[in-house]
């Protein structure tokens, strides 16, 4: 597939795919329609992803068309549709795909015990050769397959690894291997994602391993990274970690983690950081949920300081508290919010960008009449400020006996 495979190649760098567009879409308060998804498509694209997961066609006639009109009318990303193991799947995904170039699509089938039996009825024999089977088919209408084992870290390790070497001998070139219900560990999916390259890499080299994490134990993040230094080299993340029950990995931290600790990954992305805050705000605004204050990386708290001790920390150097800078993820600065927790360090500097130098017993006395009114009423904007320097003024000047009338 144009592009995509280059990347692939290089040991180095990893893929990301986004599924916002499917997975992100699908769980409840987060739907989409065909414009909303143009916008977020034309958003991710220029923000530098790889894949764009743009839907499941064969879900409905208005997936379908969503897949088809965004996969037509923007360029850069390959684009992908999921399907089931089943040729109907198949031939909605390639109608749906088929003036695109760079397509992907995207097969599923549960693998695990739990699955095979209670949805299929079937044996691991039977889940193997259907497995093959959509594959092969896929491959006679599409260059470039990915194929997932839903539910692989509940799917017994071996016949798991004996799936994937059937599929990526039939002519997937991308192997996933989800966490469907997020139950994993890092260490857990460390060695599993260890054990499958071991087994794969030598016999299909140009097969790529990718890690699709949920959330619902809060280690979606933490699982994907330590896949990544297990051998995957695709990543299956949303804008904001949107996704089925607890959600996704975040594309914005996984992304972050891989740039910031690049001592530790060594390893690249071709995601222009700059615009993952404006990302972050527009998924918010189509699907009109806030993103939290302390969402890490893109939530309004990431680069904020309240307490003392940190704005003084910071005032001095970014350093001390602040481990990217906010102009990397596309924040103007560092936020400094003044409230309870605030120091009179914070205080004087917010008063002189305001224009009132402030020093002394004065700085004392509006310092004071400050955390008075920071226990009042929490943080203290511009105007609450400037109303404490003024009462602060007139305060001191009737102290003075009236004989001074500025004080800063």
């Amino acid at each position: 597939m144009p592009g995509v495979g280059d990347k692939a190649r290089d040991p180095n760098r990893v893929i990301v795919f986004d599924t916002t567009l499917r997975d992100g879409e699908q769980a409840p308060g987060f739907s989409m329609g065909v414009a909303e998804k143009l916008e977020m498509a034309r958003a991710l694209a220029d923000l530098g992803v790889d894949v764009i997961e743009a839907g499941f066609a064969a879900a409905s006639p208005g997936d379908e068309e969503a897949v088809r009109v965004v996969s037509g009318e923007i360029e850069g990303p390959a684009f992908c549709s999921l399907s089931r193991a089943t040729e109907g799947d198949i031939m909605a995904a390639h109608r749906a795909l088929a003036h695109n170039r760079g397509r992907r699509i995207h097969i599923f089938l549960g693998t695990s015990p739990i699955h095979r039996k209670a949805k299929f009825n079937m044996t691991a024999d039977e889940v193997l050769a259907q497995a093959v089977r959509s594959v092969a088919f896929a491959r006679t209408l599409f260059d470039d397959v990915e194929f997932s084992a839903e539910d692989a870290i509940r799917t017994e390790p071996d016949f798991l690894g004996d799936v994937m070497e059937a599929v990526a001998e039939a002519g997937a070139s991308t192997l996933n291997v989800p966490d469907t219900v997020g139950y994993s560990t890092p260490i857990e999916i460390h060695a599993l994602f260890q054990y499958l390259h071991g087994r794969i890499a030598p016999k299909y080299p140009d097969a790529v391993l990718s890690a699709h994490c949920h959330d619902d134990l809060g280690m979606a993040v933490a699982n994907t990274l330590a896949a990544v230094q297990a051998g995957a080299r695709q990543v299956e993340v949303a804008v904001n970690g949107i996704g089925e029950r607890a959600g996704n990995s975040a594309l914005e931290e996984v992304v972050m983690a891989l740039r910031t600790r690049a001592d530790q990954y060594g390893l690249t992305t071709g995601v222009d950081t700059t615009k993952l805050v404006g990302v972050s705000r527009l998924l918010s605004k189509v699907t009109e949920s806030p993103v939290p204050r302390n969402k890490a990386i893109v939530g309004v708290n990431a680069f904020a300081h309240e307490a003392g001790i940190h704005q003084h920390g910071v005032l001095v150097d970014a350093r001390t508290y602040e481990i990217m800078l906010p102009q990397d993820v596309g924040f103007d600065g560092t936020s400094f919010v003044l409230g309870k927790h605030s120091g009179r360090h914070a205080v004087a500097k917010r008063a002189s960008v305001l224009g009132h130098e402030l020093s002394g017993n004065f700085l004392s006395a509006v310092f004071r009449g400050f955390k008075r009114r920071a226990d009042e009423i929490g943080e203290i904007n511009d105007r609450e400020l400037l109303a404490i320097i003024s009462s602060a003024a007139k305060e001191d000047t009737r102290e003075d006996g009236g004989r001074r009338v500025v004080h800063s």
